[in-house]
Formats: C-alpha cells, sequence, structure tokens
C-alpha cells in the first residue's frame, strides 16, 4: 500500500514481500538509545558548503527494495513516487485525480478499452523522452513474468492488451470493466534502462547511481538502514523542487530521531508511523518546531490467524484450532476495551476502530449496527466460551478441545510501545477469561508471519482514497498458491462470499453502488472476526520552521505530510531562507498547527479514483 503500507515488518527476500510493510514497519520506542550508524552528516540539514539547501527527514522503516517492481514498503514507495511519474496522480487538496504522465484518458462506451494520452514534455534523467511503449512495456513486463508483478500485479490482473500505436497513445484492453483505470497506482520505468534485468525477483535497483528516473527527485546514493538520499530533478515538467537534495535518513530509535530534530540534525520526524504522545507534547514547546497532529489514514489492529492454509488447499503454519471457532474469535474481541486503548495507550490521539476504512474516507466509512457491534462484554465473551466449549479446569484456566489450558501467542513489534502496552492489556483481560496470553516482541515479525507460525498478531494499513488494494489483501486469491511459496495475503483469510462482493466492487462504476459494496465487505470482514480493528490512530509528526518555512498537507484541510499519495509535501516544501516562501511548487502552502476531527473528502465523481498503496503500509 504508501498505500502502500503496512504496519510493521521486516522482509525474507525481494521475491517474498507481501504485507508487513508500510505505514511504519520498524516502531516507535519510549526509551532512548542510539541511532544507527548515519551516511550523510547531520549538518546536512541545513545548507551545505555552496549554499545546497537540503532537506533531511527522519524514518524509521527501512527499505525494503528500490525496485518499483518488488517493493511495498511506505518509504519504498514514497522514494518511487518521487522518482518515476505515475499515469495519474492525485491533487493534494481534496485528493481528485490530476494528470501524471498521462495528460488526458478515456475509455470506449463498454468500458473494456482504454486510451491514454501521454505527455510529451516528461524526460528521462539520461536525456531520453519518456513515451507511451515505457508504459506499455512496463505493464506487459508486469502481465507476463512472475516477478515483475510481486508489488503491483494486481493491477494488471484484468488486462487483455497494452500496445502504444505512438509515443504519446497508450491502450490498454480489459476482460472485463475495472473501476480502478482512472488511478493505476504503479510506477512507469524506463524501457531502455528496465529491459536488461534478467530476474526480477533478485534486481533491487540499488547498485547502480543515479538511478534513471522521471519524477520531481533523482535518486543518487543509497545506505541500507542507513540513508536514502534524492536530487532535485531541474528538468521535471511540473517545476523543480525548492530543496536541492532530499535525504531520508533512518534512526532504529525514535528517541533518538527526536533528540534530532531538536537539534537540527534532521528537518522533519514523523514517526513509526507517528510520534509517541509524549513526543508531541515535548515537541510542542520546543522553539521553532511545529507539530501536526491531523486524522489518520491507518488503522491499528489485531489480526486471528484464520487457520492459514495455500490456495492448493494444504496447511501452513500452527495456529491454535480454537481460532476457528467464530464464537471464540468474537469472545476475544469482546474482551478487547477500545475505550481504553485510545484514552491510555494513545492517550487521545486516536479514534475507536471498527470497520476496515478510517472515518477519514467518509465515503468508505462503515460503522456496526447496534445488534452486530462487537462492544466491550467482558461477561458476555465468558459465556460465548463456555457455549463454544471452552470451559475453565479447576485451575481457572480455559482449555482446548485437547484437555490442555489455552495460551495464545500474540506477534508483536520489538520496538512498538503500542503493541507492547496493548499486549499488557491483553495478558490482563484474556488472562479474566482463563486464557494465557504469550507476547512474542520480534525484530523481525514478517517469518513467522509468512510461515503462519502465531495465533494473533497486530497488524494494521494506512488505506488509500480507494480502498481497492487493502481489500484485495484478504480474497482467496491472495494466499500463496502452496505453502512454499508466497501471496499477496495479509492474514490467510478465504472468504467466497467475500470475494463475491470484491470482484462486484471492482468492476462498478457508480461511486455510490461501489461504496455500498464496499461497506458490505467491512460488514463481512467484522462479521468474521479474523480482523478486530481497535484504533484509527492520528498522524503525529513535526518539522523545523527554521528549516522548512512551508509544506504541502494532503488533504489541505487537516492532512498528513509523510507517507502522502503522491509527492506533493517534498516537492513543495519551501527552504525557510529562500526569499520564495511561496512559488509555484506549493499547491497549498500551509501552515500547520494542530487538528482535531474526521476530514471529509470531497466527492472524487463517477470514476472513482483508486490509489493501490501508500502507503504506506504502507504497509504502512
Amino acid at each position: 500500500m504508501e498505500t502502500n503500507d503496512q504496519y510493521g515488518g521486516h522482509h525474507r527476500s525481494p521475491g517474498r514481500t507481501r504485507f508487513l510493510m508500510a505505514a511504519g514497519a520498524v516502531a516507535l520506542t519510549l526509551c532512548a538509545g542510539l541511532a544507527t550508524p548515519l551516511g550523510p552528516a547531520p549538518q546536512q540539514a541545513r545548507a551545505a558548503d555552496g549554499g545546497t539547501k537540503v532537506l533531511t527527514v527522519a524514518v524509521a522503516q527501512s527499505v525494503d527494495s528500490l525496485s518499483p517492481f518488488l517493493a511495498v514498503r511506505l518509504l519504498s514507495t514514497s522514494i518511487h513516487r518521487l522518482t518515476y511519474e505515475y499515469l495519474t496522480n492525485y491533487d493534494a487538496e481534496d485528493n481528485h485525480v490530476v494528470p501524471g504522465l498521462a495528460t488526458k484518458w478515456e475509455s470506449s462506451p463498454d468500458k473494456l478499452t482504454w486510451t491514454y494520452t501521454i505527455r510529451s514534455d516528461s524526460t528521462w534523467s539520461d536525456g531520453k523522452r519518456a513515451t507511451a511503449e515505457d508504459a506499455a512495456w512496463t505493464f506487459r513486463t508486469m502481465m507476463t513474468d512472475p516477478g515483475a508483478a510481486t508489488a503491483n500485479g494486481s493491477f494488471v490482473a484484468n488486462f487483455e492488451k497494452v500496445t502504444a500505436p505512438s509515443p504519446t497513445r497508450l491502450v490498454i484492453k480489459l476482460k472485463k470493466p475495472q473501476a480502478t483505470m482512472t488511478a493505476l497506482d504503479v510506477p512507469i520505468v524506463p524501457r531502455h534502462v528496465w529491459e536488461k534485468v534478467g530476474d526480477y525477483t533478485k534486481f533491487n535497483n540499488d547498485k547502480d547511481f543515479p538511478v534513471v528516473g522521471n519524477g520531481p527527485f533523482v535518486l543518487t546514493d543509497y545506505k541500507a538502514d542507513s540513508y536514502v538520499r534524492l536530487k532535485a530533478n531541474k528538468d521535471f515538467w511540473r517545476g523543480s523542487p525548492k530543496f536541492d537534495e532530499l535525504v531520508f535518513r533512518y534512526y532504529k530509535d525514535q528517541d533518538a530521531a527526536v533528540s534530532a530534530l531538536r537539534k537540527g540534525e534532521v528537518s522533519f520526524v514523523a514517526g513509526s508511523p507517528s510520534l509517541t504522545p509524549a513526543q508531541a507534547a515535548s515537541l510542542k514547546r520546543e522553539k521553532n518546531i511545529r507539530v501536526n497532529d491531523a486524522p489518520g489514514r491507518r488503522f491499528y489492529a489485531l489480526a486471528t490467524n484464520p487457520g492459514a492454509r495455500a490456495r492448493n488447499g494444504e496447511k501452513i503454519g500452527d495456529g491454535h484450532p480454537s481460532l476457528l471457532d467464530r464464537r471464540v474469535r468474537n469472545a476475544l474481541f469482546m474482551a478487547v476495551d477500545r475505550k481504553t486503548i485510545i484514552d491510555k495507550v494513545f492517550q487521545g490521539h486516536a479514534v475507536e476502530g471498527a470497520g476496515y476504512i478510517p472515518p477519514r474516507f467518509s465515503q468508505y466509512f462503515w460503522e456496526p449496527s447496534d445488534g452486530q457491534e462487537l462492544a466491550y462484554d467482558p461477561a458476555e465473551a465468558a459465556r460465548l466460551l463456555d457455549r463454544a466449549g471452552y470451559r475453565k479446569n479447576g485451575d481457572g484456566r480455559r482449555v482446548g478441545k485437547d484437555g490442555e489450558p489455552i495460551d495464545y501467542r500474540v506477534l508483536c513489534h520489538a520496538t512498538d510501545p503500542n503493541d507492547k502496552a496493548i499486549g499488557q492489556y491483553l495478558e490482563e483481560w484474556w488472562g479474566d477469561l482463563g486464557i494465557g496470553v504469550t507476547l512474542n516482541c520480534l525484530d523481525n515479525v514478517t517469518d513467522p508471519w509468512l510461515a503462519g507460525e502465531y495465533d494473533l498478531a497486530f497488524d494494521g494499513w494506512s488505506v488509500n482514497p480507494d480502498p481497492d488494494f487493502v481489500l484485495s489483501i484478504h480474497t482467496c486469491a491472495a494466499l500463496p498458491a502452496t505453502p512454499e511459496e508466497t501471496g499477496a495475503t495479509d492474514n490467510f483469510i478465504c472468504d467466497r462470499t467475500y470475494d463475491e462482493l470484491y470482484a462486484r466492487q471492482l468492476a462498478e462504476y457508480d461511486a455510490g453502488e461501489r461504496a455500498d459494496i464496499v461497506r458490505q465487505m467491512e460488514s463481512r470482514l467484522y462479521d468474521l472476526g479474523y480482523m478486530n480493528v481497535m484504533a484509527y490512530p492520528n498522524a503525529v509528526e513535526a518539522y523545523r520552521t527554521d528549516q522548512i518555512a512551508s509544506i504541502t498537507t494532503m488533504p489541505a484541510e487537516a492532512g498528513n505530510i509523510y507517507g502522502q499519495d503522491g509527492y506533493w509535501s517534498w516537492w513543495s516544501a519551501v527552504p525557510a531562507d529562500s526569499a520564495d516562501t511561496g512559488g509555484d511548487a506549493s499547491s497549498t502552502g500551509v501552515i500547520i498547527g494542530i487538528v482535531a476531527g474526521v476530514v471529509v473528502l470531497a466527492g472524487l465523481g463517477a470514476l472513482v479514483a483508486v490509489r493501490r498503496r501508500a502507503t504506506a503500509e504502507d504497509r504502512e
């Protein structure tokens, strides 16, 4: 997702990317510590020798791949947003579709043929012109090479044929109507560079610099778990960024990143994915630092192992068999006090969760009805477990069908204070039910998750303006083909009713009808009980006003800066010592304050814009 974006996770190999990537793979930590060894010197947050203006962003997530065909983590997909153009983009003001590499687009009456006009003023950083053939080759490669389809293959699964009749004309023929055609969230790469690649599952695009691209920035240097350096593209068709260089610097410890912001060693800190309440409160008192606290685009959840299986029916892992019973899953979630989580863990920097889509996206937001809601009710949770046959023994422990006491393994991220804090509450709440909890807090949660070796796991994604991708990761088609392979699935969910609804929404062009189907999908996910969405955290981030004079949020009113569906924030950012504090680079030039509430996005029209990632993420 930038969407990409899943909340946590580490990546085992480029060909096995899939779910634990976006909004913040390496999360916050409450204790102070040292940052990892850094590449660019700290003083590069300010003007370098010769007057070069450098914007330095502290990040807590490492790059999974610099290949657009493989990357799914929020940081990686954000970098690709900056270095490659997509066919279309989202306007920062209200998320409506705007031109990218394509200047306009139209469909045939039957919606099966889409024709895009490719701009003639976009050039690759090596001087060659970007053409429709680059786009056609990118899509065809994803259609024919499974390795190239690793990250974004769902976008082309319904493509029948892609051609480029001329340098400015791209034609895509579909097998059936597809409502995502106005926002194909795929980086278009230069054919003359990428056609030389052999195995796309092994090529990470991180050896030869500068990397050829046509976005607002050019990728010039990279060191794993240390930094990513980009240079402003002076020939970018929309106009050059105001900062000469953009550096993403990795900090494993969030307190160290906040300390670097205070010292002026970095310009911006987003958190992983957000600053903690204590960090935000302390930064609000600092001179020359502004905190942005806005409704986020992410959900925070507890995912249950649904009896992980591959598409061929073979079992994966060793999830607890009791969790196959919906009554057990519902009982566990009825014993989770969301209000306590919001008040005590997030300290008000979030709202209570329910449906899969955050309230920021009002068009798709869903809440359960009174009779449907799994409200906090420990007594009813205990009765559900009794009726399911999981009763207490003489020691007060619930026992499984095998007579053994139930003890659930809960995957959590070792450096995330939210996971740990909520995990302690789970020990108390589920302990009262007679169920044991073993928190399995790891730096790398990807391996046991891929292997299905967990009972429950902390999960979360950054959702895009259109939720198609985060909905797709729960379809049966997203499962791995065999236990030895990796699918696009987030949590091994496979439900035929859900799949039917997913197919319907993908082919529905009427915005209202499609939104109704999406809400039905959320209702179905909720009833299945595999995903307990506990909270919608705010986007809490901070930047130095003596280094950044203005920067664009997305959406303009109460939006986020880091992990946008586009490149607006870093492209628009104006250096504090620049004589030009507005200019044409910033679409809003906003001054950010503390905000709260729910953002209601403007209507997106009959053809709803669709975003695959984001994030971040996200997988975020």
